[in-house]
């Protein structure tokens, strides 16, 4: 396992070092979490920033479903006589 070290101020280390305490947990442990749950954040801005683009991009060239095609979809679900997905 890789190793860093990181600086920080005397304030944010007093509480992460009452966090391990209180939840018994090693410091190391609380900043990989810590560090994995934002990681995972900026990770999924970027995926959604991504598909946006993607979603503007399809907008522009006419790639659209028509909204009463999507209800209608949605309302036979379940039904005999269900209907297939509308396409653009």
């Amino acid at each position: 396992m890789a190793m860093t070290s990181v600086r920080m101020p005397d304030e944010l280390m007093g509480r992460l070092e009452k966090a391990a305490e209180n939840l018994r947990r090693s410091k190391g442990w609380l900043i990989n979490d810590a560090l994995g749950e934002y990681l995972a954040r900026e990770e999924a801005k970027v995926k959604l920033q991504e598909e946006t683009q993607q979603a503007l991009a399809d907008v522009e060239a006419g790639r659209l479903v028509d909204g009463d095609e999507v209800i209608e979809w949605v309302e036979s679900w379940g039904a005999q006589d269900e209907k297939e997905p509308p396409t653009p």
